[in-house]
């Protein structure tokens, strides 16, 4: 029986490979989060100056310019970005793939909480999590839910 928004939760642990596929679900999205933001910054950072320098990744996600560097290099061993000397980074057309994608649910989510009634300065922050969590199948209902609105 389909659970309703006021039933309680339940009492009893789901059976084992259904929790561990829950719990494994979000190890694999905390793993390629980062990823994920650090692509839609670069795609961003280019979009609006012609550019992503390493210093400013760094100073946008409040991380050091060592953890951006690492980080830019995990991107690049993924396939997901390119650098050159003096010129900064670079997304390759996977890296820009997966940005287009990170965008699109990004902003879905925050249209999403903007609609529940959730100010836009904590719909963008809320969203910087929720976008790496949400299944497909919820982003389908979120979609759905905004056209019922007429959005």
């Amino acid at each position: 029986m389909p659970r309703t928004r006021l039933s309680p939760p339940p009492t009893e642990l789901p059976a084992e490979p259904t929790q561990a596929r829950r719990f494994g679900k979000a190890r694999t999205a905390q793993s390629t989060a980062l990823l994920e933001d650090y692509a839609e910054l670069i795609a961003d950072l280019i979009a609006a100056g012609g550019e992503a320098r390493p210093t400013d990744i760094a100073r946008r996600l409040g991380v050091s310019h060592a953890t951006a560097i690492k980080t830019i290099a995990r991107l690049k061993r993924e396939g997901l970005a390119t650098s050159k000397p003096y010129r900064g980074v670079f997304l390759t057309e996977l890296g820009q793939a997966l940005a287009a994608r990170v965008k699109a649910r990004h902003l879905l989510v925050v249209r999403v909480l903007e609609a529940i009634g959730v100010p836009v300065e904590a719909a963008e922050q809320d969203a910087e999590g929720i976008e790496h969590h949400v299944s497909d199948i919820t982003l389908s209902a979120f979609a759905a839910f905004l056209r019922g609105r007429g959005e």
